[in-house]
């Protein structure tokens, strides 16, 4: 019995060793191969808007958005020309201020010049205009009622009367009132002393997008011509090959005194208001009742109403607001007495 149970057990063990030698192996879990990468399909980058400057609707390279704007009275008499600084504004209004001479007010914003001049005094409707961009108002000299209004504390400004000779200055190769200049780096030294706040959110102007441009309604011109007197004739040439209106005045080209840049425009905007003088020579002027227009952009024009929106005026047609066309807008403010019939005309 014991002879056969170890038999029995020696047949076992030889039928489990067969047994495991038959068997199948268990299949080992390849690893997938090495292949050649896939790239993965780019995602289009969402564009991020582009970022412009609120009054001449242009791309803002460095991004400032916010700076404060800046308006400086400049001086337009025959002897202060050429002007400083006049071809950086963003706005630059023509207005009469004595007799048959006007002046301007130069908003800059997007730009910077390194110097402004010369710079003469101030007058109510100037002051209007300028709170039209909650600017800090710049000027050396002032008419009683600007000074009462200055003084009561409803705009920044900074007076040359109080800084002749510091944060002003007076140049030798004119003579007075036409040589006080002042560098944009004093204006901001200024401000700071004063405690005025240098940056603000700027309600931008309404722009035509690129698609709008083709479609700027109009009739063609070349020049428009705004005689203020007889030595005193304002044109704007058209030049299609850059679509900016290059200003002239008394038929020679308008420039910056320092670099020699021609004074341009994407928009030209005459308005008609009515004036009447309050003394021998200043005036007041109804910035407030609207009335008829011109305006002029890409080599046509149209007839407009100006309206005055918070200050500033600007055009409307069928009881809409136009836009501008990007760039700097040159505003011609007339005498309703004169007219726009009388006082332009359209080659």
């Amino acid at each position: 019995m014991k002879k056969f149970l170890g038999l029995l057990g020696v047949f076992l063990a030889i039928l489990m060793v067969v047994g495991a030698c038959t068997t199948k192996p268990k299949e080992v879990e390849k690893k997938p191969t090495k292949t050649e990468h896939t790239p993965a399909v780019a995602q289009p980058k969402k564009e991020e808007p582009t970022v412009t400057y609120p009054l001449t609707g242009l791309p803002a390279e460095d991004g400032v958005i916010n700076r404060r704007v800046i308006g400086v009275m400049v001086n337009n008499f025959s002897l202060a020309r050429p002007q400083s600084g006049l071809h950086k504004a963003d706005i630059v209004y023509e207005v009469l201020a004595e007799g048959p001479i006007t002046r301007f007010l130069a908003l800059f914003q997007s730009e910077t010049p390194e110097i402004i001049g010369p710079v003469r005094s101030a007058r109510p409707y100037f002051i209007e205009l300028n709170n039209g961009y909650g600017a800090i108002y710049i000027a050396h000299g002032w008419s009683p009622q600007a000074k009462t209004i200055l003084e009561s504390g409803v705009t920044d400004y900074i007076q040359g009367l109080y800084y002749d000779g510091t944060l002003f200055k007076r140049v030798k190769f004119r003579k007075a009132p036409h040589n006080s200049y002042i560098p944009y780096e004093n204006i901001l030294k200024g401000a700071k002393e004063k405690g005025y706040k240098l940056t603000q959110n700027v309600e931008p102007l309404p722009f035509l997008t690129q698609d709008e441009l083709s479609t700027i309604p109009g009739e063609p011109m070349e020049q428009v011509t705004v005689t203020y007197a007889k030595d005193n004739v304002v044109s704007y040439v058209y030049n299609p090959d850059d679509g900016l209106f290059y200003r002239k005045i008394n038929g020679e080209q308008a420039k910056d005194r320092e670099t020699g840049t021609p004074l341009t425009a994407a928009n030209v905007f005459i308005v008609s208001a009515n004036h009447r003088f309050i003394d021998g020579y200043r005036r007041e002027i109804d910035l407030d009742s609207g009335g008829p227009a011109y305006l002029f952009q890409k080599g046509k024009w149209q007839v407009v109403e100006w309206k005055n929106v918070h200050d500033r005026i600007l055009p409307y047609k069928d009881g809409q607001p136009v836009k501008f066309v990007p760039g700097k807008t040159w505003i011609n403010i007339i005498d309703a007495k004169q007219g726009l019939n009388g006082a332009v005309k359209i080659d």
